[in-house]
């Protein structure tokens, strides 16, 4: 009796090699042709509001307006995403996403490490890291943040993007996020003095270098990691958008790889802590916005705690068109539109399911308070805190995972799938 020769083990993949996944990738469908109309719309509104804003509030607002256009654009053509990041990883182990946000945060990290440490600034601005008190509040917020982002469909960054570019369902999203930020604004005196430690900045111990190095090491780790869990879970690929062919064609009309989209957003979000003194937010805006709305309609969010905290009076006095993060998410919104329009895929779905439409705004309520509780959002807390060499920003981000488990399991009560090892591409 002859015995078959034991079988020999795959090779085990060189480090840089791409990931397995059950399938091969996608061929991306070809970009359909620009849209014209939707286009000058875009491009004549973001140079008349620069115009407008550059005369009416000086440079350095102006500046920030066309950084916003810029990241959006960005985070468009790349389709850059962090609630589906989180869901693939989660869902089915697909940690592409996982190792695109580690690029990021490095990159960004570094080029932080470098403003921040040499204390360089623009515009008279004295660059400062992002921090936040380590609590029940932060543990709770990034919670509910990750489930409403699950339920809503987009993450703060998502959002803009995504209602830039016409997804009539995350402008309800969007509403449940400014309804939600100002709930939390009103209600402040409920959760301002949850338990909480104070913040830990790497710098403050091992100095800017130290804390650069640290960062990078972790997020070394953490890209090893998502590739090895892949490998282990073989999961189905990332679904591929439509792309034009030809270099300069995909720069202009997309899309962009992730690893482009995270170089560009870094180098942005560098630029505007430079221009600002201040990291790249979101979800700050969104309270404001809201209190200004109930000024309007009758209401007195001047008597409320919230505005009544250092800075922030100033910010509800105030024009909406000199506030950092407005200025950045406006112009997140256009710069989208550009980019959609340029690629040949902006549309404004004028249907939404009813199950969907409630999940948009419960994910955006949820989200809008969690942000709030937190501190932060998956920009505010996760990218600027992480790549400020803050303990928040970590805790944010494993919290978040654990939150997109509960809120992968609540998709399907909004009629909102979960992706499966079966799919063809998640």
């Amino acid at each position: 009796m002859t015995t078959a020769p034991p079988a020999e083990a795959p090779p085990r993949p060189a480090l840089l090699t791409p990931s397995p996944t059950s399938a091969p990738a996608p061929e991306p469908a070809p970009a359909p042709p620009v849209r014209k109309g939707p286009l000058a719309v875009a491009g004549v509104l973001g140079l008349a509001l620069t115009a407008y804003v550059w005369a009416t509030h000086g440079a350095e607002p102006g500046v920030l307006l066309l950084l916003g256009i810029g990241l959006g654009v960005a985070l468009f053509h790349s389709r850059f995403g962090f609630t589906s990041a989180w869901r693939q990883l989660v869902g089915v182990g697909n940690g592409t996403g996982l190792r695109a946000h580690a690029l990021l945060l490095a990159t960004t990290a570094t080029l932080f490490a470098l403003i921040i440490g040499t204390g360089t600034g623009l515009f008279g601005s004295e660059p400062a890291p992002s921090t936040g008190p380590l609590g029940i509040g932060l543990l709770v917020g990034a919670f509910v943040f990750a489930v409403g982002m699950q339920i809503g469909g987009a993450c703060a960054s998502g959002t803009l993007f995504a209602v830039g570019s016409g997804q009539s369902a995350i402008v309800l999203t969007l509403g449940g996020f400014v309804i939600g930020s100002t709930l939390a604004a009103w209600q402040f005196g409920l959760w301002s003095d949850l338990p909480a430690l104070d913040p830990v900045l790497l710098s403050d111990h091992v100095g800017w270098f130290g804390s650069w190095a640290l960062t990078l090491a972790v997020l070394a780790g953490v890209w090893f990691l998502a590739r090895t869990v892949q490998a282990r879970r073989n999961p189905p690929p990332v679904g591929a958008p439509p792309s034009a062919k030809g270099a300069l064609a995909r720069a202009v009309r997309g899309s962009w790889p992730l690893a482009a989209g995270a170089l560009a957003l870094a180098l942005l979000g560098g630029a505007v802590l430079l221009v600002s003194g201040g990291a790249w937010g979101i979800t700050s805006a969104f309270a404001l916005w809201g209190s200004k709305l109930v000024g309007l309609l009758g209401g007195s969010p001047e008597t409320w705690a919230f505005w009544q905290e250092p800075g922030n009076a100033e910010k509800l006095n105030g024009a909406v068109l000199a506030d950092k993060n407005s200025l950045t998410d406006i112009g997140i919104m256009i710069g989208a539109a550009v980019a959609a329009a340029a690629g040949g895929v902006w549309t404004l779905y004028r249907k939404v399911p009813a199950r969907m439409a409630v999940g948009a705004v419960v994910g955006g309520i949820l989200m809008g308070v969690g942000a709030r509780l937190a501190s932060g959002c998956n920009i505010g807390a996760y990218l600027a805190g992480i790549s400020s060499g803050s303990l928040h920003g970590w805790l944010w981000g494993a919290v978040a995972l654990v939150g997109t488990w509960v809120g992968l399991k609540c998709r399907p009560l909004f009629g909102l799938g979960v992706p499966k090892h079966g799919d063809g591409a998640c």
